[in-house]
């Protein structure tokens, strides 16, 4: 992997923007439903890796995304408790959401298909098995 050293500048920039871009639906996915955070997460975390050394320790040791980041780094998966944790707190969003939605079936369909799309992509994404 090349270091942002000798990452060509406009590379560098277009993956800040891409690291940037993607960092805020995590942000976006912590409080609607069906977006996932932890892929966004994991995707700026590597798209700063090659851009931006400075973000990406930032990142790795922020408060409540550092852990994600650290242990897909360090495993290439996430554990049980962080896909259960994912995983759940999209059930309850999506929960809330259809149950505000509920006399607006088109709205509901499209936050129900959203839903299911984040679910499968938070369960692509391996497992650590138990130790």
């Amino acid at each position: 992997m090349a270091s942002p050293d000798e990452t060509p500048r406009a590379l560098r920039w277009l993956l800040w923007l891409a690291g940037s871009v993607s960092l805020g639906l995590g942000l976006v996915g912590v409080v609607v439903p069906g977006l996932p955070t932890t892929p966004f997460v994991l995707l700026a975390a590597a798209c700063y890796a090659k851009a931006s050394p400075r973000l990406h320790r930032w990142l790795r040791e922020h408060r409540f995304f550092g852990p994600m980041v650290r242990d897909w780094e360090a495993h290439r998966s996430l554990s049980r408790r962080t896909k259960r944790i994912a995983q759940g707190s999209m059930l309850v969003m999506v929960s809330v959401s259809a149950w505000g939605l509920r006399e607006r079936p088109v709205l509901l369909a499209v936050v129900l298909i959203g839903a299911a799309i984040g679910a499968w992509v938070v369960a692509r994404i391996p497992t650590r098995p138990d130790a």
